[in-house]
């Protein structure tokens, strides 16, 4: 451009071909920077030949080293005849703290309608509950749902020889729907959900923060429904809710009864009187203790059986791990009825001298509420007048321990309440 404009009117400048002299072991520098075009520029700077990067890749190309990638195609569905489902990891503040959750979407390839919903992990049973869920939200459902060759829902192979889980297919076919794995390496081919996780992350999460995962999939939920879905799309020439109405009416119809989403484990009552569940702990009541149990994992319950009838139900920690959820019931605190201490007016009743000691062992002793109880055992053991006696001599010689108590009493009653009578003597025998 600046030889342009400066040269003369009517002079067109002289344009600068590129150096064609492609050097006869491009093929093996290719080879020696493993195909990156950007080290084999190198590798040929440093043996003395400077090309630009532009010529460079015209070379590779003109001699058949390297292959321009494929243009992706533009896809066209009929109404009702495909839906295509994918997940994606996303950042998202919950409860104030930053957490990794999975966001999974499915979108119906003709009109764009979206449903997305997250959860902290994304196993089969997450799957299941949110295809079903996906499915009620469109009311309906395509013949094909294209997925990648995602472990969660395949059991071998990928692309057109990927074999679905039997569980998997099994559920989907209860909603009228079946899996179909495209090639790997070939996103493009579910590019309709693809640009949807960019997309939710650009706009709705953004200034967002929720109080749980329920708080997050409801407000999921509305966006879908006053944003994502609501929005006139300029491919479509109206809103994906618009093009819904349209296609509606090609969706395969729901079951009347939708097929439950649960997962049934056999535990064993531990000692403690908790049964363990994704690495959290649910009451049971104590009495089974060391018996064998069967948990119903719902997506926001636990159900526990034992001999066909329900012992417990609580609801399932979704977000935490080594979590524990009591029923007060299911674990009765026992109460220990302390034992008040002695009053004094039940020693006053014989004589003052019975509430003095009685003071001057609890400050000697503290409350001394079993040497008290021990008190009062001996003024029911043994007669009036030696346990008071005992007791004054006691107090005397400041004596507060019960069992040398005991055998000053013993000594006062030796003679009369122990009396033993001697032994006759044998008659003379002769």
């Amino acid at each position: 451009m600046r030889r342009a404009l400066r040269a003369p009117d009517g002079v067109r400048p002289a344009r600068r071909l590129p150096d064609d002299r492609i050097p006869p072991d491009l093929g093996a520098t290719l080879e020696r920077a493993r195909g990156n075009a950007v080290r084999a520029r190198e590798l040929l700077a440093a043996d003395g030949t400077h090309v630009s990067y532009s010529t460079l890749t015209r070379w590779l190309r003109e001699a058949g080293l390297r292959t321009p990638p494929p243009r992706a195609g533009e896809y066209v569905f009929a109404p009702g005849c495909e839906m295509q489902h994918d997940t994606s990891p996303h950042r998202v503040t919950i409860g104030g703290r930053v957490v990794t959750a999975q966001c999974a979407g499915l979108v119906l390839a003709y009109s764009r309608r979206l449903f997305i919903a997250y959860s902290p992990r994304f196993t089969r049973f997450e799957a299941k509950h949110f295809l079903r869920e996906a499915a009620v939200f469109m009311d309906g459902t395509c013949p094909r749902c294209v997925i990648d060759n995602t472990h969660v829902v395949l059991a071998s192979g990928s692309g057109s020889e990927a074999v679905i889980a039997p569980e998997m297919a099994a559920f989907a076919r209860t909603l009228g729907f079946g899996f179909v794995a495209h090639r790997v390496g070939h996103p493009d081919r579910k590019g309709r959900i693809e640009r949807i996780f960019a997309y939710a992350e650009r706009h709705f999460l953004p200034g967002r923060t929720f109080r749980d995962y329920a708080d997050l999939n409801a407000q999921a939920r509305l966006w879908c429904e006053t944003v994502a879905n609501a929005t006139q799309k300029r491919v479509l020439g109206m809103s994906a809710e618009a093009a819904y109405v349209l296609e509606k009416p090609y969706l395969t119809p729901l079951p009347v009864v939708l097929p439950p989403v649960y997962e049934v484990v056999e535990r064993t009552v531990d000692l403690s009187g908790y049964v363990s569940v994704d690495a959290n702990r649910y009451s049971v009541p104590e009495r089974l203790c060391g018996q064998p149990v069967t948990v119903y994992k719902h997506p926001e319950r636990i159900a526990v059986h034992h001999r066909g009838a329900v012992v417990a139900e609580h609801a399932r920690l979704i977000d935490r791990r080594q979590g524990t959820v009591r029923d007060p019931a299911h674990h009765p605190t026992p109460i220990r009825k302390g034992r008040a201490a002695p009053r004094d007016e039940a020693l006053w009743g014989e004589t003052p001298l019975l509430c003095e000691y009685a003071q001057a062992l609890r400050h000697h002793v503290g409350q001394g509420r079993r040497r008290l109880r021990r008190l009062q055992e001996l003024q029911r053991t043994y007669p009036t007048e030696p346990f008071l006696a005992a007791i004054r001599q006691a107090l005397a010689f400041g004596l507060f321990d019960m069992a040398r108590l005991e055998a000053l009493i013993l000594k006062q009653v030796a003679g009369d309440f122990f009396a033993l009578k001697a032994p006759e003597e044998p008659p003379d025998a002769f």
